[in-house]
């Protein structure tokens, strides 16, 4: 009877008898939106819309940040009837999420175009003029958002991608329909259904006590440094895929395996990053044979790079930093382009992406030892 009355008044007024806590009623009010057609196609006319365009969101300049507009369901029709399209565009919507007053928050791509859609993919410049923003890439765009903004792009992108890929039933051959939130695609010809996904990826902070060890990879910006990061293999636990991983990209073993936390990250497509930090098993940061030497080269010159076996297949580099080296990196401000002008070689992650965290934890926690040493 309790949970009874505990629905009838989440419905009913928030004001009368609050029984569930605000997360709950929004955790609820989103599986409702997912899982009723109705509900969702109602909430889509209260919503909120973000807008991409071939998987690029609309952002509008303030100063160094990017803001990330809204458009209210009058707005979007408004819009699309400007180019000529009806507002039945608006049901290609995703469910990104909803505000604590249950306003339901909907990303919608202009550019992609489904297999069951029979509207065209809009102008790219005509938008951008008619909405003062422009369409930019989200990798481009990290380290000039916020972190509630980044998340919701990132699940957003996320969303339309996955929709955008699997508009075709793998066993039949016949093209899926996504229900109304788009938590789900399923084939009519079958009933299979399909649910987005994302890949595992385990990322790595390996240190031997003093130092820790960072990579980088040719397409990184010019000094920046993060750690170890790969993709699970089927099988596999998370355990097992960081010391493979290890002993892939660097030639090392590791003991000492700890979880640390996890996010979803949107690049190159959907994965769950899993944050753990380990340490190098005793005697494995010596010198490597002349016969490992000719199968991995070595990078960098000095005792630094000489107890680092880099796999060039997977790595541009690698290489151990001190906690000064490391703590320095951190406390540095300024854009990545100022941050590229100064002296320092090294360059972190943005404070957004998982890596940073890690690595300023590891360097809060060797201070803490200092002190207490």
């Amino acid at each position: 009877m309790s949970l009874y009355c505990g629905t009838f008044f989440r419905r009913k007024s928030f004001g009368c008898c609050r029984l569930l806590s605000t997360y709950v009623t929004k955790a609820r009010y989103l599986f409702e939106l997912k899982e009723d057609d109705e509900a969702c196609r109602k909430a889509l006319q209260t919503g909120v819309f973000y807008l991409f365009h071939d998987l690029d969101p609309l952002l509008q300049a303030s100063g160094h940040r990017y803001l990330v507009p809204q458009l209210s369901r009058a707005e979007l029709e408004g819009l699309l009837g400007k180019f000529g399209q009806d507002s039945k565009r608006i049901e290609d919507s995703v469910l990104v999420g909803c505000s604590n007053q249950q306003e339901a928050w909907f990303a919608l791509d202009l550019g992609l175009k489904s297999a069951s859609s029979i509207s065209a993919s809009l102008p790219k410049s005509e938008i951008e003029a008619e909405l003062g923003g422009s369409f930019i890439k989200l990798r481009q765009a990290l380290f000039q958002l916020n972190s509630v903004d980044s998340s919701l792009l990132f699940t957003a992108q996320a969303l339309l991608r996955w929709h955008d890929g699997h508009q075709f039933c793998s066993k039949s051959g016949q093209p899926t329909q996504k229900n109304m939130a788009g938590s789900k695609r399923v084939c009519p010809s079958n009933q299979i259904i399909y649910y987005p996904q994302m890949a595992p990826v385990v990322i790595t902070l390996v240190s031997d006590g003093a130092r820790c060890l960072l990579a980088r990879q040719s397409f990184f910006p010019k000094g920046l440094y993060s750690a170890l990061a790969g993709f699970c293999d089927i099988g596999e636990t998370v355990e097992e895929a960081v010391q493979r991983e290890v002993a892939e990209e660097v030639g090392l073993e590791v003991e000492n395996i700890q979880y640390s936390a996890s996010q979803h990250w949107p690049f190159p497509n959907s994965s769950l990053m899993i944050a753990c930090h380990a340490t190098v098993k005793p005697g494995h940061t010596e010198e490597p044979s002349v016969k490992v030497l000719c199968l991995f080269p070595i990078l960098g010159t000095g005792s630094r790079a000489s107890k680092i076996q880099v796999n060039l297949k997977e790595l541009e580099a690698a290489a151990w930093f001190s906690l000064d080296e490391v703590a320095t990196a951190l406390r540095r401000k300024g854009s990545l382009a100022q941050q590229q002008s100064e002296a320092s070689p090294l360059l972190l992650p943005p404070k957004l992406a998982i890596a940073h965290h890690m690595i300023k934890t590891w360097v809060e926690k060797q201070s803490c030892s200092s002190l207490a040493a």
